[in-house]
């Protein structure tokens, strides 16, 4: 699927900041159709400038409630005709240790992370499959590849979706619909910043090494070395290049920390090779 000539349907979760607002002005910029969700409208059209386009339509729903999901879906093909490119660029950040996260917390977190991919995948993936062609890119993390300490909540949501995308991928690959996953490292957006980042309710003595994360975590807007917009210009790359591996790295740091992860995982396959051998039912 190439764009250039001809412009192309976007369905884009998460719009209102961040990587999905650079990648909703850009897409507009391009002349594509774009329908995108977010938990607020005003704040969507007031950052692209307080007013729509005929190609845009704004979606104000929570990707948890699967109706709602639908609903949007209907709405976009309603409105352009069709449907080519799935975004799911939702979620947010969460940094506290594992015995701090209450259960409110962590459904939550799937809601978004999960749950909300999962429902837009359940509204727009039988007329894909139809067509026989569209293309979904969920937007995951570095963190779905490797942990850090303090990002358990997070990176439980992450590894989720690349587990559910990789299945997916293969799935719907006699359909012709491609799937990607985009892993970004850290980027100059709200991500960091107490609008886009959760934090326990409570938290545990004992865990001061967390707290100083949180700390220096809090500290880092402004710093980081990934730029959205070129990531976003990366994504729309992504949809007009077939040649993109599923697992598509973002950022110098992205490439670095899943080396390292990489290695380590193969030093402990290595290590625990003679144990595993053990645990099979001899055969004649």
């Amino acid at each position: 699927m190439t764009f250039p000539d001809s412009p192309g349907t976007w369905f884009v979760t998460g719009t209102s900041r961040g990587l999905g607002l650079e990648l909703v002005s850009q897409l507009l910029a391009r002349g594509h159709n774009v329908a995108a969700s977010t938990r607020s409208s005003e704040r969507l059209l007031e950052a692209l400038g307080g007013a729509g386009t005929d190609n845009l339509l704004v979606l104000e729903i929570d990707l948890a409630a699967e109706s709602e999901v639908v609903a949007a879906v209907e709405a976009t093909r309603e409105r352009f005709g069709g449907l080519d490119v799935v975004v799911n660029n939702a979620g947010y950040g969460f940094l506290g240790a594992v015995e701090e996260v209450t259960d409110a917390e962590a459904r939550a977190m799937f809601d978004v992370q999960v749950f909300g991919v999962w429902n837009v995948l359940r509204a727009t993936l039988p007329a894909f499959r139809a067509a026989r062609s569209g293309h979904i890119i969920n937007v995951s993390s570095i963190l779905g590849l490797t942990t850090f300490p303090g990002w358990s909540l997070y990176s439980a949501g992450k590894f989720a979706l690349e587990g559910l995308t990789g299945s997916l991928a293969q799935e719907v690959a006699e359909f012709g619909i491609r799937v990607n996953l985009v892993e970004p490292g850290y980027m100059q957006t709200d991500f960091l910043r107490p609008q886009s980042l959760g934090l326990p309710s409570s938290t545990v003595d004992g865990y001061s090494a967390i707290r100083e994360m949180t700390r220096v975590h809090q500290a880092m807007p402004g710093t980081q070395l990934g730029d959205p917009s070129k990531a976003a210009s990366a994504i729309i790359a992504i949809a007009e290049d077939r040649s993109a591996p599923l697992h598509q790295l973002l950022g110098s740091d992205s490439l670095a920390i899943a080396a390292g992860a990489v290695s380590a995982i193969t030093a402990e396959i290595e290590a625990g090779r003679s144990l595993a051998e053990t645990t099979d039912i001899p055969q004649p």
